[in-house]
């Protein structure tokens, strides 16, 4: 998905696992609709009790407009905003706009979403298992990037930093294992490779063309390397990024940034802090 340009806001959080959270607010709504009062006793509203029951925690709640009731979920370390009608028997999924067009959601998870502390997760980035691409030795500039083998926005982010990799940066590719069944495989072969740089390499340049896993690339072969590969989407998931490709970088002033999705080609610069470089790849014409 492409995105602005941000540092780390929580008002993107708002939608984050949000259909997933849907699924199992209704699955758990219509369980919970078949459970007699001495089955459970409603700490919540009906309609959030089922969800809790199933593990969905709720971190606080706040007045919102409309006499509604706004409600901060966890679950699997994202937060979703929903809330419950004044009468509390019916529950809202999505996004709240005011009556002068205002994103309301944006502003109730910008005040009341706990904001995670990005440098607290700044060791587990740096320890984390990457391929390392672009200028090795002195580089100019380091970023991360979280990456899926399956996933075109970051064959597109690999195309435009290549210009900037050649003027002094370095970029470490976090593999994770999100977007189907030979994701895990694919992030595998190449973690597993003797030269991790030319497997990823060879991967991106025979991106969208046909693959055949091999044995040596199953889960069962490399338990290790499938584990550290879930460790890298779960630490993905920490930056509160919802999707790949997802950026983490520092600024010149030492704070670290995250930006979810594709950076349009002019926001690159800011993001390396190298001059802009010439990109003249067709294909990436859309992303200015």
């Amino acid at each position: 998905m492409l995105n602005s340009l941000k540092t780390y806001k929580v008002d993107s959080l708002s939608a984050m696992r949000m259909p997933r959270l849907a699924v199992r607010l209704i699955v758990a709504a219509s369980a919970a609709s078949l459970m007699t009062s001495a089955w459970a006793t409603e700490t919540y509203p009906r309609a959030l009790q089922g969800a809790v029951d199933n593990g969905v925690k709720v971190v606080r709640t706040f007045p919102a407009a409309s006499g509604l009731t706004g409600w901060v979920l966890s679950e699997g370390g994202h937060y979703s905003l929903v809330f419950t009608t004044a009468d509390k028997k019916s529950l809202l999924l999505g996004t709240l706009i005011g009556e002068n067009g205002e994103n309301l959601s944006a502003h109730y998870a910008e005040k009341y979403i706990p904001k995670p502390d990005l440098a607290a997760l700044l060791p587990d980035l740096e320890k984390s298992a990457y391929v390392v691409e672009g200028t090795t030795k002195d580089p100019k500039s380091v970023i991360y990037v979280f990456v899926d083998a399956n996933c075109p926005f970051c064959h597109f982010t690999w195309q435009a930093l290549q210009p900037y990799e050649k003027a002094g940066l370095q970029v470490r590719w976090i593999l994770v294992a999100t977007l189907g069944p030979t994701s895990m495989p694919k992030a595998i072969e190449v973690m597993a490779a003797s030269d991790k740089t030319a497997a990823f390499r060879k991967m991106e340049n025979n991106h969208g063309k046909s693959w055949s896993p091999t044995q040596q690339s199953s889960e069962t072969a490399n338990p290790t390397i499938a584990a550290n590969i879930r460790k890298n989407g779960e630490l993905m998931e920490k930056f509160g990024i919802d999707g790949t490709p997802g950026v983490v970088w520092k600024d010149k002033q030492g704070k670290l940034n995250v930006k979810g999705g594709m950076p349009r080609l002019s926001e690159i610069p800011s993001i390396t802090g190298l001059p802009e470089q010439k990109i003249s790849d067709p294909a990436l014409e859309r992303f200015r």
